[in-house]
């Protein structure tokens, strides 16, 4: 299999329908779940929609760079969002947010191999391989806050 292919079958897997790595992805943990739930606070942690609209603001900024060439994103960004205030808002978020991973996915599957190890955009952020291998790690991070707060919530409530 050639490296894109995997790459792209290891981000779809943490973010869709995978359950190698963690038992769980994304999309396990996110449908059907009740936005009263996810836009609740823990203490001065992050709730579970804004960890999730964070790794969407990522998935999204780095997409469009693989696209335009241009990355427009920014750390200081990164979780500064409106909140979300109904079940519908929280559906189109949802709705959104799967239907970038598949485009992030499909990008990757169709990147040339060689242009895997050359520099993303500038120097300072290293080969297209390492943004996107940091991607699925950065992924895999907050989906383990995710799977905690709920538990945490699903004991507590």
């Amino acid at each position: 299999m050639e490296l894109k292919h995997e790459l792209a079958r290891r981000f779809k897997e943490v973010i869709l329908d995978g359950t190698f790595i963690a038992n769980t992805n994304y999309r396990d943990q996110l449908e059907g779940l009740d936005w009263k739930l996810a836009t609740k606070q823990f203490g001065n942690l992050n709730s579970i929609a804004s960890l999730a609209q964070h790794i969407h603001y990522y998935i999204k900024g780095v997409k469009d760079a693989f696209r335009e060439g241009t990355l427009t994103i920014r750390d200081k960004d990164s979780f500064d969002f409106p909140t979300i205030i109904s079940s519908d808002e929280w559906e189109v978020f949802l709705t959104v947010f799967w239907k970038d991973a598949i485009e992030f996915a499909h990008i990757v599957e169709q990147i040339p191999e060689e242009k895997l190890q050359e520099i993303f955009i500038d120097e300072k952020y290293g080969t297209y391989l390492l943004n996107i291998e940091s991607m699925i790690e950065h992924c895999y991070y907050h989906l383990g806050q995710i799977v905690l707060l709920k538990k945490y919530f699903f004991r507590n409530d």
